[in-house]
């Protein structure tokens, strides 16, 4: 019978246990407990896991073998149920199985461990085997303990204290385990579907294709570089693995409201995109009616001669301008010209060489989007936080939504949607606003423009800090955080942390 000393340090040690958040530290320290509190040589603890028992934690006192105590993995080939076995046979029956001398009993095969005796020069005599099992009753795994020591370091038998002691700490960890399991797999189905999400929005257009998985890439090496700095003294700020985390989903998240952007306007590679087809069928048009105006007597040969250079300049200026990544003045005019420019039919009917539209299109003086179109794409963000906001972040991503709703912001209020200013922005945003723009200037996939190289994307974001758009340390740190690794690296690396994440 258990003293009521005894008692009190099985529920002081239970305490301990249950205030453990990592569950390898939560098994190696069920395993020393365990093993001090009966006074036993060695142990195992296996976890079940896909109808196997797999060795988590291993120790044996007398030859210093620790194994699996900081999580690693132990390379041994998970224990078959089978009957035969201890320690299946404890987690099939869930029952406890107290052996006093394991060379005299016959109930179980105990080959394996005679084949280890014979080769290490070891003993195994007594042995304890206790499953463990959630509040549900669901196996979690199967502690196993081997050589009870008596005071002049002989192996005995296990004794009744023994069992019960060793059976409440189990228990208890069993559940705390099941808990940190639960947990874990929660938040790797949160991850998976985060995954999900992103994956779905960059396969939407062809040029997005890898943008969320850099920008998380980048965000995450830009918070370690922030954190190696603040280990050295550089910098207060600190990114601990939990914000880390957090950073990283907003990151993953951040453009999820492009799933409702019109891919003609996700897509847009040039100024016209696919209606530069309709302004061409309109020019062989337009050469064809004056060529019939030449032969109605309309028109003489010289003016229609003149009108057909006059459209095939034109059309030649539209193709050229339709590309183009800035148009100055002088080319803006010119196809204000153009647009001027109109053919009138007998009936008095009149068809522009281009539509309001095609005009609007063409007007723009930098990028592909007009102002109508612009803000279209700029409705993302928007988007993005009202689906985020359906979602129930648990404790430690209650933040996800701000830092993914304000990576347009900038520090001087000009960004968008709300014109936030610095006061307004944590760190987290500034974070994603500038490695969001590093991979538009950088990446090679943008239909309406050619990738920018490493140099002169950091001089563009050195200008925008000088305009006070954003942080300048903070491009010094990006800088720094990638200036091992090139391109390709990035690509790759890149991947495989986001199938990770």
């Amino acid at each position: 019978m258990l003293s009521q000393s005894q008692l009190a340090d099985i529920v002081r040690v239970g305490i301990e246990l249950g205030a453990e958040k990592d569950p390898s530290r939560l098994l190696e320290k069920l395993l020393r407990t365990a093993m001090t509190v009966s006074s036993c040589d060695a142990g195992t603890i296996y976890l079940y896991r896909d109808g196997k028992l797999h060795f988590r934690v291993m120790k044996t006192l007398s030859q210093g073998v620790s194994r699996g105590e900081r999580g690693e993995t132990i390379d041994l080939p998970p224990v078959e149920l089978r009957e035969e076995n201890v320690c299946a046979y404890a987690a099939i029956h869930r029952e406890l199985i107290n052996i006093p001398e394991v060379y005299a009993s016959e109930r179980f095969d105990f080959s394996g461990p005679k084949r280890y005796d014979a080769l290490t020069g070891y003993r195994t005599g007594s042995m304890l085997v206790i499953p463990m099992e959630d509040l549900e009753g669901s196996l979690v795994g199967v502690l196993q303990l081997m050589n009870k020591l008596n005071g002049e370091g002989h192996y005995i038998p296990f004794s009744e204290d023994d069992t019960v002691t060793l059976q409440a700490l189990g228990s208890m960890t069993a559940v705390s385990l099941a808990n940190m399991l639960y947990i874990e797999d929660l938040k790797v189905q949160m991850h998976s579907f985060v995954r999900a999400f992103a994956t779905a929005v960059d396969e939407r257009t062809p040029y997005n294709g890898s943008h969320t998985r850099k920008v998380t890439f980048y965000a995450r090496r830009l918070a370690k570089e922030i954190q190696r700095r603040h280990e050295m003294g550089e910098t207060e700020d600190e990114f601990s693995d939990a914000r880390i985390e957090q950073l990283t989903m907003a990151a993953a998240l951040h453009d999820i409201g492009k799933m409702i952007v019109p891919l003609d306007v996700m897509n847009k590679s040039t100024r016209l995109d696919s209606r530069i087809c309709a302004v061409r069928d309109r020019f062989r048009l337009l050469e064809t009616l004056y060529d019939r105006d030449r032969w109605k007597g309309r028109i003489d040969d010289a003016t229609c001669e003149a009108k057909i250079a006059e459209l095939r300049d034109a059309l030649a200026l539209i193709e050229a301008k339709n590309g183009a990544g800035f148009l100055p003045d002088a080319d803006l005019e010119a196809l204000r010209r153009i647009a001027d420019l109109s053919y009138c039919y007998e009936d008095g009917t009149v068809l522009p060489y281009l539509t309001e539209e095609e005009t609007d299109c063409l007007s723009v003086r930098k990028g592909t989007l007009t102002a109508a179109e612009r803000k279209i794409m700029e409705s993302h963000v928007d988007m993005t936080e009202k689906i985020l906001r359906q979602v129930r972040f648990r404790s430690g991503y209650q933040e996800v939504l701000r830092f993914a709703s304000e990576h347009h912001e900038f520090l001087n209020g000009t960004g968008y949607p709300r014109g936030l200013t610095a006061e307004d922005l944590p760190l987290e945003a500034r974070i994603l606003t500038i490695v969001d723009v590093y991979d538009a200037l950088t990446s090679a996939d943008r239909p309406y423009k050619a990738p920018i190289p490493r140099p002169r994307a950091f001089a563009i974001l050195r200008d925008m800090a000088k305009d006070g758009q954003i942080e300048a340390r903070l491009v010094d740190y990006l800088e720094s955080a990638l200036q091992d690794l090139s391109q390709e690296t990035i690509e790759q690396q890149s991947l495989e942390d986001f199938s990770l994440s």
